[in-house]
């Protein structure tokens, strides 16, 4: 047995290894051709004219993350609170396969959702198309909801009884045993939550590409269309060729260094705990 758990630990490995080999082999000789600057911060996407700016995409990918953050985190972490120390056991009992199905549900369903309640609801209430990075961040922080929920309610579980009894016999009330007490000692975990809801949104492609209006420019408003890394790779990359599709590559190897900032962030985070 032990033999076939070697087996498909370096199959994963070997995997991980081979998508980096690609990444790498094939996006850094277009970031060499275009230039590096030019390419991280130019503004300008424009493959029939040569221009390989994706600058307008960072930025895409960073306001829709951060606007999920904004959005999610929150409702998320009191949702855990409530679920782990306020919640009836029969409401639980609800709530929990509740959220789990939400995990479960596809992006292009999200997506969807977003198209026929969201953009409308957003271009009645601003104006505009309703395509824009407030419909994204809205339904990335709807996406993120599962995971923040799912792992802080367990790291809130995880907080021995003994912290909420000593604050108790202090003189805190319930709801100040909670916040003052089993929060902070959970708080590790609460931040791991975080952390993998970011990977979540910074990664998402299909639901954004239905949301976002896909505008590859520097957007000047939260009501504006914007691309994201994710979704310029994918609208492109089925007709690209050349210095084109080599420039996607790239913008895939941008899209991963920041895959594995998260993920090195998620490691400390671990480290810490321990």
């Amino acid at each position: 047995m032990a033999a076939i758990f070697l087996i498909a630990a370096c199959a994963a490995i070997f995997s991980v290894l081979l998508i980096c080999l690609f990444l790498f082999a094939n996006g850094f000789p277009a970031i060499g051709k275009i230039g590096v600057f030019k390419f991280l911060a130019g503004t300008q996407w424009k493959p029939t004219n040569n221009l390989y700016g994706i600058g307008p995409m960072i930025l895409g990918s960073l306001y829709v993350t951060a606007g999920a953050i904004i959005t999610g985190v929150p409702i998320g972490i009191l949702t855990a609170v409530f679920m782990a120390r306020f919640c009836p056991r029969r409401l639980h009992t609800v709530l929990s396969p509740a959220v789990n199905l939400l995990a479960g549900i596809p992006s292009v369903v999200y997506g969807f959702f977003g198209l026929v309640v969201l953009v409308p609801f957003i271009r009645y209430l601003t104006g505009g198309s309703g395509k824009s990075i407030l419909s994204a961040s809205i339904l990335l922080g709807m996406m993120i909801l599962p995971t923040i929920i799912s792992v802080s309610e367990a790291a809130i579980r995880a907080v021995p009884e003994t912290y909420y009894e000593g604050a108790l016999a202090l003189g805190a009330s319930h709801e100040e045993a909670v916040f003052f007490a089993l929060l902070p000692a959970a708080k590790q975990g609460i931040m791991a939550a975080v952390i993998l809801g970011i990977g979540r949104s910074i990664g998402e492609t299909m639901a954004v590409i239905m949301v976002a209006g896909n505008q590859a420019v520097v957007p000047k408003s939260l009501f504006k269309g914007v691309r994201t890394m994710t979704a310029n790779i994918v609208l492109e990359m089925g007709y690209a060729a050349d210095l084109h599709r080599e420039a996607l590559i790239g913008t895939a190897v941008v899209l991963f260094v920041f895959i594995l900032i998260i993920n090195v962030l998620f490691s400390l985070n671990k480290g810490g705990k321990k």
